[in-house]
């Protein structure tokens, strides 16, 4: 009798020490489990073999999702780019989505357009092939463009290696910004700097970003 009281106040006492660690671990903010790798991005921009800062980036002629080709060239009176690479499936890219369509919406105006590519396109991956890429597209009234980078040919001269992975190109396709959008990938009411819109800010006036390097959150390139 004595030994079953025992066994049960052991238990009890576990059980009461797991409750509070399991509700912190459910209260914890953080980026969404799944895959068992880091979301941060570990490589440095020289083992991406990118583009670097300054450096011009070369145009390229993409597929959108209307079926019509497209360049950076195509975007008239342009003040920069904001280059992004993404996709469909992976959690942090749909957790932004909403931000770029912001983003977007207050920017092309002035003159910076987002510009979305996917490097994971395959028509051997139901997720993420170009028919996939539509119906996001048209789910969410992207009112960007959403290119395929067919054959991964783009995103290596960039060196992304996350989605999301943001390139500011100045109006010159100069290389002003690399990494993620801003500081809190769950919550965006919880974000408290805005990198990307920063370095906007910062090229309107005449200045250069600062910073002009952060790590991009996301979940790895498929085809790295």
């Amino acid at each position: 009798m004595k030994t079953q009281n025992v066994v049960f106040a052991i238990a009890f006492l576990m059980s009461s020490l797991l409750i509070p660690f399991n509700a912190n671990a459910q209260d914890k903010k953080g980026p969404p489990p799944g895959g068992g790798h880091s979301p941060v991005q570990s490589k440095t921009l020289e083992e991406a073999g990118g583009y670097k800062i300054g450096e011009v980036a070369t145009d390229f002629k993409l597929k959108n999702v209307d079926g019509t080709m497209f360049s950076l060239s195509d975007i008239k009176d342009a003040k920069g780019y904001i280059v992004v690479f993404t996709c469909n499936e992976c959690p942090f890219a749909k957790m932004y989505e909403d931000r770029l369509i912001e983003l977007h919406n207050t920017y092309a105006p002035l003159g910076y357009s987002v510009v979305a590519i996917n490097p994971n396109v395959s028509e051997d991956n139901v997720k993420e092939n170009f028919a996939t890429m539509q119906k996001r597209a048209s789910d969410k009234e992207f009112p960007y463009v959403y290119l395929a980078d067919e054959g991964q040919k783009i995103f290596p001269q960039y060196g992304a290696v996350r989605t999301p992975h943001v390139f500011l190109l100045d109006q010159d396709r100069k290389v002003q910004y690399i990494g993620t959008i801003d500081d809190n990938a769950r919550s965006a009411t919880d974000v408290k700097v805005k990198y990307v819109e920063d370095a906007i800010k910062a090229l309107q006036q005449g200045a250069k970003p600062e910073p002009n390097f952060t790590k991009a959150i996301g979940c790895p390139v498929k085809a790295i």
